[in-house]
């Protein structure tokens, strides 16, 4: 298992980061499939590989999660955001990006299929946020590390976070369909990145709290491979400050 933590400056430094794990990945020839991660904090990401000019030829997107019970065509739905904020810059193939469907009439169905298709596939890299409450993709606290792809009830902060995306507070999707903890956790590589102070207490459970459903980005201290990218205001909150990459503490067995 390799765990590190990066302590950069800026956005733009973190972006540059991120894209260059998915840009050296793309050159060697071992990206076939990218997880994608919406929100603000991946959208640096997403404009340094848009910049970078790369062909994408053959490569397959797939997206954390979905919102449930929106329009379809809503705006801040994540198809919407992973067209225009992924799709389109990097001239991807419609065909080739997959968005969890949240306004599928039978939304189990749809759940299994989509933990299908990422079974078969595997994703090579993993972009990932972490939310106030701990959250990666939209499991939030108490979801098993044995959870799969599903739908979820949001906590009430996360709906509150969410709520400078729509217009009104009420607008704001009180379910989700979300890759499960064990989904995300089969990708070969994860790159998390977090910025801002609002932060900073989920990265201190992440990284340093016990490693437990309470706190689901704790899982990531049993993944693989995993580069954490922080600006200062995200990592305020360690007390063991890394200047660059940083091993993790140890993970009890039992939570494996």
């Amino acid at each position: 298992m390799r765990l590190e933590v990066e302590v950069l400056a800026t956005a733009e430094e973190i972006g540059r980061r991120a894209a260059s794990v998915v840009l050296d990945e793309l050159a060697a020839g071992r990206l076939r499939t990218l997880g994608v991660a919406t929100g603000s904090s991946p959208e640096q990401v997403y404009a340094e590989l848009a910049a970078a000019g790369a062909r994408w030829d053959g490569v397959e997107v797939f997206a954390l999660d979905e919102y449930v019970g929106l329009a379809p065509g809503h705006p801040q739905s994540y198809a919407a955001v992973v067209d225009r904020e992924v799709r389109e810059p990097l001239g991807l193939d419609a065909s080739r990006v997959h968005v969890p469907d949240g306004g599928a009439e039978d939304l189990d169905a749809a759940c299994a299929a989509y933990e299908r298709a990422l079974e078969e596939r595997g994703v090579d890299v993993q972009l990932l946020g972490i939310g106030a409450t701990g959250h990666i993709g939209f499991n939030e606290p108490g979801s098993p590390f044995s959870s799969r792809t599903r739908v979820v009830e949001l906590t009430g902060r996360t709906v509150a976070d969410n709520a400078r995306f729509f217009d009104r507070p009420e607008d704001v999707p009180r379910r989700a369909v979300t890759q499960g903890v064990a989904t995300i956790a089969r990708a070969r590589r994860h790159v998390l990145v977090a910025q801002g102070e609002g932060k900073a207490d989920a990265v201190r459970a992440a990284l340093e709290g016990e490693v437990s459903p309470e706190c689901p980005a704790s899982a990531l201290r049993t993944f693989d491979d995993v580069l954490v990218l922080l600006d200062p205001a995200a990592a305020s909150g360690l007390t063991e400050r890394p200047a660059g990459p940083r091993r993790p503490r140890p993970v009890p067995a039992g939570a494996r």
